[in-house]
C-alpha cells in the first residue's frame, strides 16, 4: 500500500469510519426491508398503492430515503477505494472520483425525485 490518505480499507480517517458506519446501518435496514416487503407482505401483495400509502408515513419514508443516500455513499466510496487500491493514481484516479461522484449525486436525485413522488409531495 502506498503512503498517503487512507483508504476505507484502511483503518483511520473519515472514509474508514463513514464506511463503517453506512455499514452498519445499511444491515439494519435491509433486515426491516426484506422483513417488511419479503415476509410480512409477499411479492404478490406488492402493489404500487401499497407502496404509496407506506411513503406517505414520514417514518417510513426518512428510513427509505436515508437508506438511498447511505447504500449510495457505501457502494460508490467501495468502488473508488477498491481501485485506488488497485493502484489507479493521478489523472486516473481524479476521473474515476469524478465520474463516481457525478453517479452518485445523480443516483440520490433520482430517487429523491421517485421518493417524493411516491410520497405524494411531487
Amino acid at each position: 500500500m502506498s503512503a498517503g490518505a487512507p483508504t476505507s480499507f484502511e483503518r483511520g480517517g473519515w472514509g474508514w469510519l463513514f464506511q463503517r458506519i453506512t455499514a452498519a446501518f445499511l444491515v439494519v435496514v435491509l433486515a426491516f426491508h426484506f422483513f417488511l416487503l419479503h415476509f410480512y407482505h409477499h411479492a404478490f401483495e406488492i402493489t404500487l398503492a401499497g407502496t404509496t400509502a407506506r411513503m406517505e408515513d414520514i417514518g417510513y419514508f426518512a428510513t427509505m430515503w436515508l437508506f438511498l443516500v447511505t447504500a449510495t455513499f457505501h457502494g460508490v466510496n467501495g468502488v473508488y477505494n477498491a481501485l485506488v487500491n488497485q493502484g489507479i493514481s493521478g489523472g486516473q484516479k481524479t476521473a474515476v472520483k469524478g465520474v463516481l461522484a457525478l453517479a452518485g449525486l445523480l443516483l440520490v436525485a433520482q430517487g429523491t425525485r421517485v421518493a417524493l413522488v411516491m410520497n405524494g409531495f411531487l
